[in-house]
Parts: C-alpha cells; structure tokens; sequence
C-alpha cells in the first residue's frame, strides 16, 4: 500500500495528540517533531519538510486552535489541508489540451520509468474520452522500444507512427503532418531515455521541442525513487523545461517523497500518477485526496468512482434489487469477487476507505479469492441459486472438484450467511439503503 510507513507514523502522532485533551505549545512542537522526522523517512526533501512543519506549527498555535474543544482535530485539519497544497491544491492539474488541431505531449524521463507503458496509458485515457491520439515512437536506440509502443498502442487501440531509426526530430515532424491528415487530435511522442541524465539525452529532447511545437512536456518519474526523483525532475526542468510529472508506481510500498516535494522543488505539478501494471491503472493525481490517503482518512471519492467504471447503473440496480428481494445468492457472491479483483483487488479498496490503514491486508488473503471462485464454479447451477441444499456428500464432491478441502467450502459457505445477514439487515430499512445506494451512484 502506497505511503504505508509514512500513514503509520502519522497516525501514531494524532495518536497522541488526542490522547492529551488541551494541547500546550510544546505538545504541539513535541508532535511537529515526530512528523518532520516521519517525512524525512519517508524521503522528502528537508527544505520541504522543515517549511511544511514550521507552516503547520504557525497555524496549529494560533487561538482558533488552542482553545477549541477538540484541539488535536483542529491539528490534523491543518496538516491534512497544508499536505494538500504541498501537492498543488484542491484539484488536479489539467493538461492543455485543445479543442481545435493537434495537442503535442512529449513524454521524456530515464530508462526503466515507464514511458512507454505510460505513453499508452495516456492515449488510451484520452481515447475513452472520446479524442483521437497518436503515438510516435521516437525511442530509436533501446532494443525492441518500437516494438514495445507497437504492441501496447494495439493493447490501448491507439495508433502507433514509427519510421524505424530515423532522427527523432524528424519522426516527429513526419508525425505531426500524419496526424493533421489522419485527424488524430492528440500527438504523445515517445521520446529515449537514459540510465542516467547526459547532454546527448537533452541535446535530443531539445532538437525534438525545436522540431515541433510541444504543448506539454511530461516527465515520467518512479515514486519508489524517492528523492532521487525529485532531483531527476528537477534537472530535467532546468535543461529542458518541463510542464509536470506523471508519477508511476504510486501502488507500491513508497515513502511518498516524490509527490510531496516535487512541486515544492520544481514549481511542476503531478498531473497523472500510475496505480498498477494494466493500460486501465492511470487516473488524474488528485492532491486532497493523496492527502487523504496518507493521513489515513481514506479516498472514498476515489473509491466510488473505480466502482462506476467496473459496473454499469443497468447492473448496480439489478444486484440492489436481488438483494433487496433477498435473493442473494453465490452466483452473485461470485460477481462481488470479480468487481474487487477489477477494482485493483482488496488492499487496493482498503488503502481509499477512512481508517482502512488499521486493518491488516494479510487477513483478506486476496490469494484465496482464485480458491473461493474454483469451489464456486464446482458447483451446480441448483447449488449456486440454494446453497441451503448442499448437503456433506455434497460439500466432499465440491471439494474434490475443486481441488479444496471440505474446510474450505464450509469457510465459503459461512462467509455467504454472513453477507445474506447484513441483505437481511439491509432490507428492514429498505428506503435507507436505497437512499445510499443511489446516493453513491448518483456521485459523478
């Protein structure tokens, strides 16, 4: 889970606070000394995290604060909105994009970040908005890099232009007169990396940004770099100039360092973060709800809206339905399983609901779900719709069908009671639950 340790340690500071009722000004100096430290482990830049302490430090010992009933609310509020403009504010930052012609994006960065990936990742983003992108393959020295854009332009449905080992800035130039007669709207140009940063890597950026008019150049960094990264985008930014940073590799266990000092160190938002391996794992980085998500508090926006790209309102409906109509049975159970395994599995869910950082991940055993699905999928049609009639003869060949043991099954099995137990506590409040079923998919 991203920012783990980083959430943990917080955590244990508010601990504390509220633990102390009144907060005196050295309780709130002892605290704010347990989280410079806390972000200096997580890799944050010092300047940042000294800044970041001493701003929270201002306002936490203001009057508004010190009086209040609930001072260490008040404090955490303070940090959870001063986190949120270290990483850029409220929304997230939008690419410009253009209504009229081609919008020019040149992804740039070292190599072994993603750019590739992310290039693909980004044409389909905009695709399933409904523009047209192109990807250009300008990486003409690392084996197979054409080869690789080729192949997740075909995964994303993007068309790729290459004209093999040419020079870069003349692939691009060739790209933008394809695109203008093809009517790709957006042009995402490929560009090489290198294992470290030299001036023939910027000598070539520049000569492609000479080439052709670049709306935004993206640079493509690794959150697990830490530091390093911020250092990489801020020399990058000084020899080239870029626009913002797509940070990748957000579901990892990393410190967090990146996305909390970039911006303060470059003056360059994050404008994407990576989430996963799939085309599908790219989303808008949105600050308050990083923000959020470190300090435990959960990203349930985030949440909701992973759940409308995985279900559609025909489905939500019909499944409310079934279970208002206590009709729910394991065949349904079984389509549960598969929206949390799309959804990016559970720990994934965990780390965007409000304390989910207190609940051990290990205790969902997310490998058993492929376990639970084989035990379901030996059963009959009869045993899936009335799993009241399966008998032990019944749970013996389910089990060697599967290849589980009878315990197993009757896991399954208990866990299934259990959730008709909260339909049937859902349903005597029939009106409530509808209300916040709808509720959520009605939040767009």
């Amino acid at each position: 889970m991203a920012f783990e340790s980083l959430t943990e340690r917080l955590s244990g500071v508010f601990k504390k606070l509220r633990g102390k009722g009144r907060l005196s000004e050295a309780d709130i100096k002892a605290a704010m000394r347990e989280v410079r430290m806390a972000l200096l482990e997580a890799d944050v830049n010092y300047k940042v995290a000294k800044d970041f302490c001493n701003q929270v430090s201002e306002r936490a010992m203001g009057q508004e604060v010190m009086e209040s009933l609930t001072p260490a609310q008040q404090v955490v509020k303070i940090v959870n909105e001063e986190l949120t403009r270290l990483m850029g504010g409220d929304e997230p930052t939008q690419l410009h994009i253009k209504n009229k012609g081609q919008t020019v994006l040149m992804m740039c960065g070292l190599q072994g970040n993603g750019k590739t990936t992310h290039a693909a990742k980004l044409g389909k983003y905009y695709r399933k908005l409904g523009r047209r992108p192109l990807l250009v393959a300008c990486d003409i020295y690392r084996p197979a890099a054409i080869d690789q854009l080729r192949i997740v332009g075909e995964q994303a449905e993007v068309p790729v232009f290459e004209m093999g080992t040419e020079r870069p800035e003349l692939i691009a130039q060739k790209a933008m007169a394809y695109a203008k007669d093809h009517g790709n709207d957006i042009v995402i140009i490929d560009t090489a990396g290198r294992l470290q940063i030299d001036e023939a890597l910027m000598d070539e950026l520049v000569r492609i940004k000479q080439t052709v008019e670049v709306d935004d150049t993206l640079l493509v960094v690794d959150a697990m770099a830490g530091q390093e990264a911020v250092n990489v985008a801020k020399t990058f930014n000084e020899k080239i100039g870029i626009d913002g940073v797509i940070l990748t590799k957000t579901d990892g266990d990393t410190r967090g360092g990146a996305a909390l000092s970039v911006l303060a160190v470059t003056g360059k938002p994050i404008y994407f973060q990576g989430i996963g391996e799939k085309l599908d794992d790219l989303e808008p980085f949105y600050p308050s709800r990083m923000a959020g998500r470190i300090l435990g508090m959960g990203d349930v926006l985030s949440l909701i809206e992973k759940a409308q790209a995985v279900q559609d309102d025909k489905e939500a409906e019909e499944a409310a339905k079934r279970m208002m109509a206590n009709k729910f049975d394991l065949n349904d159970m079984l389509a549960q399983f598969a929206q949390i395994k799309k959804m990016g599995g559970a720990s994934a869910l965990l780390s965007m609901l409000p304390g989910g950082n207190q609940i051990d991940p290990d205790a969902l055993d997310e490998k058993a779900l492929p376990h639970i699905e084989a035990i379901i999928y030996s059963m009959t049609p009869e045993e899936r719709a009335k799993p009241s009639i399966i008998n032990p003869k019944r749970k013996r060949r389910i089990a060697a069908g599967s290849g589980q043991t009878v315990e197993a099954v009757n896991k399954l099995l208990r866990q299934y009671e259990m959730m008709q137990k909260l339909m049937k506590q859902a349903k005597r409040n029939p009106k409530g639950f509808m209300r916040r079923f709808s509720g959520l998919r009605g939040m767009r």
